[in-house]
């Protein structure tokens, strides 16, 4: 595995990392207790862009990475899952940071840093989940059968060799990216052309179309309520409250374990949709601040 260093780009430097013959771009800043932020489907580190000067400048170590098969990560064809992510991190951590780290994540990202503060507690100091996803896909009971049966349908579709590629151009155009977002951000004002580039240019990438095709085909993964009697560090839960992709409602374990004095935080954000980190950064990041600053010095 061997890292390469690129020109500063943006407020960040991009850096590539060789994992299994596969490049992943990622980028660090700062100084102090390490944090790894995992960004969620088809996003890349450039969603983090608001947070990660501030949080570095707050003391800390931030890496961001982009995920196999997303932003500037290669796409190569294969069977994606939270598994492999999850391997592909923990290698990560264990050739760039060796020491406890602190996962932070948007939608699947967030359920891949619960899994890693479940599954790895060896290498974790804590977590927080912004927005966490219950799952990579519904699973089948999560549905009923009329819309189980379109989706099903519309999987098809999309892995043909014939007609995925043609419902893959249509579905990363930008207005539909922008229509997209318009049903996920509640604040208008967020939804700038730099995010529409952020979420388009990857898609435009070699092998896009094939990644997007075997992660609508993927497994689940582990529920959150399989992980949490695992975890053995704080979290931090922070949740968009008008989400209509992971409805505040689906928060509820996380309530109920913090009213009954487990080491969760939780914190819900009214007015505020799926990405709560990027659509209210200056509010996210006093958040995650003023969490870390309560963490133990040593874990």
């Amino acid at each position: 595995m061997t890292t390469q260093q690129l020109t500063s780009i943006g407020t960040f430097e991009k850096l590539f990392w060789t994992w299994k013959g596969h490049k992943i771009q990622y980028t660090v800043r700062g100084t102090g207790r390490p944090l790894v932020l995992i960004h969620g489907f088809g996003a890349s580190i450039g969603h983090w862009r608001n947070n990660i000067p501030t949080i570095a400048d707050g003391g800390y170590r931030v890496f961001a990475i982009d995920l196999l098969g997303f932003g500037a990560s290669d796409k190569p064809n294969l069977d994606y899952s939270l598994e492999l992510w999850q391997e592909m991190v923990k290698d990560f951590w264990a050739e760039h940071i060796q020491e406890p780290t602190v996962f932070v994540g948007n939608s699947i990202g967030a359920l891949l840093s619960l899994m890693i503060v479940a599954n790895h507690p060896e290498i974790t100091a804590g977590g927080v989940l912004i927005n966490c996803a219950g799952g990579l896909n519904h699973r089948p009971h999560e549905l009923n059968l009329p819309l189980r049966t379109a989706i099903g349908i519309f999987t098809n579709i999309v892995r043909s060799p014939a007609f995925g590629p043609f419902f893959f151009d249509r579905i990363r155009e930008k207005n539909r990216i922008r229509r997209t977002l318009r049903q996920v951000y509640t604040d208008p004002a967020a939804i700038t052309e730099e995010l529409v580039e952020i979420l388009y240019t990857p898609s435009c990438d070699r092998g896009a179309q094939q990644v997007f095709a075997s992660i609508l085909g993927a497994p689940p993964g582990p529920e959150p309520a399989e992980l949490l009697p695992k975890v053995k560090y704080p979290l931090l839960v922070i949740w968009g409250a008008d989400d209509p992709w992971t409805p505040v409602t689906g928060a509820k374990i996380y309530q109920e374990l913090s009213a009954i004095g487990k080491p969760i935080k939780f914190i819900s954000i009214p007015k505020t949709g799926h990405c709560p980190h990027d659509e209210r950064p200056t509010e996210v990041n006093s958040l995650i601040l003023a969490w870390l600053a309560e963490l133990p010095s040593a874990l």
